[in-house]
C-alpha cells in the first residue's frame, strides 16, 4: 500500500476515488511515566517514553486506515493528514488521528 501525503503519486495515475479513509488511536499516559517524563521536561532531554507512546499510537491509526483502504480495493492512500492531540483538560489521555483519499491505480 502507498501512503503519501501528496495528493498524486509521482509515475502513477490514479484511476478512481474510493472514499476518505481513517484511523484513530487513543492512549492512556501512565502516571509513573507522566512523573519521570516532567523530571526529564525540568534537566532536559527527550522524553523517550512519550515518543514510543506517540508512535505506537501513530503505527495503530495507520494501520487501522489502510486496512479500511484496502476493504474499498484501494492500491494507495494520498492526502494523509496526521494530528495528534491530548483528550480532557488532566486526563492524561493522547489521540492520534490519521486520514487520506483511498485510491485505486491503473
Amino acid at each position: 500500500m502507498i501512503i503519501t501525503t501528496t495528493p498524486t503519486i509521482e509515475g502513477r495515475r490514479i484511476a478512481s476515488y474510493r472514499g476518505i479513509v481513517s484511523g484513530e488511536a487513543i492512549l492512556g499516559a501512565n502516571v509513573f511515566r507522566d512523573f519521570f517524563a516532567s523530571i526529564r521536561d525540568v534537566v532536559g532531554g527527550r522524553a523517550g517514553s512519550y515518543e514510543r507512546v506517540l508512535r505506537d499510537g501513530r503505527d495503530t491509526a495507520l494501520q487501522e486506515m489502510i486496512e479500511e483502504a484496502q476493504r474499498l480495493g484501494a492500491h494507495a492512500i494520498v492526502g494523509v493528514h496526521l494530528d495528534y492531540g491530548a483528550l480532557g483538560k488532566n486526563e492524561g489521555m493522547m489521540m492520534v488521528s490519521v486520514s487520506g483519499t483511498a485510491v485505486a491505480l491503473e
